[in-house]
């Protein structure tokens, strides 16, 4: 159950970020650098939002969330791995960033992470048996 809910988690920060870092670039003013900051900053922003996070947690959260984005960057541009190598750096620099951050949570913001989890990936949820997911639609 912890590995699919860290897949999960890790799977929304990624999309958050992905979908962040992409209306950053869109809205860039040309300031080189602002596109990794805006998304740290929108994706802290979002979290606040759902999990009613304190300031407190709100500024031990954002080292999490730039070195999270920071090193996700870095495997992302790496060509000198193959993608599942990549695939497998991000998704232990996410269960890393997922760890820390449920360290600082309460339960109750705990349990609205697994429900946003559960909103924004409710596939990822429905499969606890064990069982392998459906296979991907063909193009």
């Amino acid at each position: 159950m912890n590995r699919i809910r860290l897949l999960a988690l890790g799977t929304i920060l990624t999309l958050a970020l992905t979908t962040v870092a992409q209306q950053a670039t869109t809205a860039s003013n040309g300031h080189g650098g602002s596109d990794a900051v805006s998304a740290v900053e929108a994706h802290l922003k979002l979290l606040t939002e759902k999990l009613d996070l304190t300031s407190d947690q709100q500024a031990k959260a954002k080292p999490i969330l730039q070195e999270m984005q920071s090193s996700t960057g870095k495997f992302m541009q790496d060509e000198s791995m193959s993608r599942d190598e990549r695939m497998d750096n991000v998704r232990a620099v996410r269960y890393k960033a997922d760890r820390e951050m449920r360290k600082m949570l309460s339960d109750e913001q705990k349990q609205k992470l697994d429900q946003l989890d559960q909103e924004m990936h409710p596939g990822l949820h429905g499969n606890t048996n064990g069982a392998p997911p459906p296979p991907a639609p063909q193009n």
